[in-house]
């Protein structure tokens, strides 16, 4: 029987020789936790925007810019207060 196939792998200034099945899972794991994290931050981003829209006195449409030329409109347009 052949030996393993196996990769080279970098930790930090090392590099380990590791068989390609373990390197695989490894790559795996790190890109399926590396997904879950760009998903929480875009799921913050998309509320910290919109808090944003509010403090501004915009409304936003599912995370829509609602800006200048846009073809969006407010439900309820902000009160302006009466001086």
């Amino acid at each position: 029987s052949s030996p393993p196939e196996k990769a080279m792998v970098c930790f930090g200034n090392m590099f380990v020789e590791l068989p390609k099945a373990q390197t695989r899972e490894m790559l795996r794991q790190d890109q399926e936790q590396l997904d879950e994290e760009i998903n929480n931050l875009r799921k913050e981003l998309r509320v910290k925007v919109n808090r944003l829209y509010e403090a501004q006195g915009k409304c936003s449409h599912s995370g829509t810019f609602v800006g200048p030329g846009s073809r969006h409109t407010c439900q309820e347009e902000p009160e302006i207060p009466k001086l």
